[in-house]
């Protein structure tokens, strides 16, 4: 029966080469917008390494503060190290815990006595090497033992051993100056991209070691820190919440001679929600973001939909005697109607993998265009990696959107040819 179907469309396509060719083009014009949409929405949230892990990801970006004589005003933003340790650190019912520089820092590097170069340089503790998957090259992550004792050591990125050493291979050991301290390197990584937004950096150092940006002013309540939980399961998200609410509350009752108290703001968020997020001062509107995410998927289907539909209505009127034929020799309406709709399908097929393949190809060309992060200070520019854009949830996103666009494009217009008299599909009356 479908091979009977494919031999009807190629039939088809070839006796009506331009409407045929028009209508392909327009649908996986289409679906090239609508996936491209989706594409950019999907780096934020597909895992990928370093950032496998995004399902089980909980996110303390920024917290906010406020105080009795501030009245309804806050302070926003990273906090500071005692803070994430006291507030978050010790969390029980988490897998790991990890402290780190909220933003990379640009700063020189060179060999002694050669050029200057700069690279995105993030402060971290051991920690983070258990949180984030990175593929290690060659060599280790710094322990706790150097994050404890400050050791100048450092993990890079084959791209920055190159520029910083002209190779990538039997590095550990050597040494190298960042931010004129001299450092030794314990392992080279592959490079991550700017969209891995709490693994990117070109260079890893133990927090303390070359600036004090972390660790001085420890009486301090906001600073430079960001926290990422791992953990055992999402179905563990709800008691870890408990649990830093319930450690938010004990520690501002530390707070409170000093008049300060921190605003839960019901972090920590998602990986979803973090992404989502604009700004420290309120929490992220998850459901308005995805009304307006799939207010937009409606409007690019639905407006090539009415086009398509007057395409495909254009079609099936030069049909009206095959139909006629068909009807006249037993064919029922549900089997005429089920052909015109597997035929339009096989059609939005064919032009959807064109579509996705041109959105892949785009994304792929202009990662810098389509996905550059909004006020970003990185060095390098956004590049998209190759498991994201051919995730299994993109070819599923695609097989969905094909299927809802043919429906509302020959839906309509099968049933009408459906509904024809016999005789008047014979004579060519509609």
């Amino acid at each position: 029966m479908f091979k009977q179907y494919f031999i009807q469309t190629l039939a088809q396509i070839k006796q009506h080469r331009l409407i045929s060719v028009i209508t392909i083009v327009a649908t996986a014009l289409s679906i090239f917008l609508i996936m491209l949409v989706v594409m950019m929405e999907q780096v934020k949230v597909a895992p990928f390494s370093p950032e496998s892990n995004r399902d089980r990801f909980l996110h303390v970006r920024y917290a906010s503060i406020g105080n009795k004589e501030w009245g309804d005003g806050t302070s926003n933003g990273p906090m500071s190290l005692i803070a994430a340790k006291t507030l978050y650190k010790s969390i029980e019912s988490a897998e790991a815990i990890t402290t780190y520089c909220a933003i990379v820092l640009p700063m020189p590097v060179s060999l002694p006595g050669q050029p200057l170069n700069v690279a995105d340089v993030r402060e971290t503790d051991e920690v983070y090497w258990r949180v984030f998957d990175f593929r290690f090259i060659e060599g280790r992550p710094y322990d706790e033992a150097a994050v404890e004792s400050h050791l100048p050591q450092a993990v890079v990125t084959q791209s920055m051993a190159r520029t910083i050493f002209g190779t990538d291979q039997d590095l550990v050991g050597q040494e190298f100056q960042v931010n004129f301290t001299t450092c030794k390197v314990v392992g080279v990584v592959k490079d991550v991209s700017t969209l891995a937004t709490h693994a990117y950096g070109q260079i890893w150092i133990p927090y303390g070691t070359v600036t004090f940006n972390i660790t001085e002013n420890r009486d301090k309540l906001m600073g430079w820190v960001s926290v990422t939980i791992l953990a055992k399961d999402r179905a563990d998200f709800p008691v870890i919440r408990e649990e830093a609410k319930r450690r938010m509350d004990e520690y501002n009752v530390v707070l409170e001679e000093r008049g300060y108290y921190y605003i839960d703001r019901n972090r920590p968020y998602t990986q979803e929600k973090d992404a989502v997020g604009k700004a420290a001062n309120f929490e992220p509107d998850l459901h308005a973001a995805h009304r307006s995410k799939w207010t937009i998927f409606l409007i690019l289907l639905i407006v090539p939909a009415i086009n398509l539909s007057s395409m495909t209505q254009s079609r099936l009127k030069q049909r009206t005697s095959e139909i006629g034929v068909r009807r006249a020799f037993g064919c029922t309406r549900s089997e005429l109607l089920w052909q015109i709709i597997i035929e339009n399908m096989i059609i939005t097929f064919v032009a959807g993998f064109i579509g996705l393949l041109l959105s892949m190809c785009a994304c792929w060309s202009f990662a810098a265009y389509f996905f550059a992060e909004p006020m970003s200070d990185t060095l390098n520019e956004a590049t998209v990696d190759a498991s994201v854009l051919m995730h299994y949830s993109t070819f599923g996103y695609a097989l969905l959107f094909c299927f809802v666009l043919n429906l509302l494009s020959s839906g309509i217009p099968a049933l009408r040819a459906s509904r024809l008299r016999i005789v008047n599909a014979l004579t060519g009356k509609h």
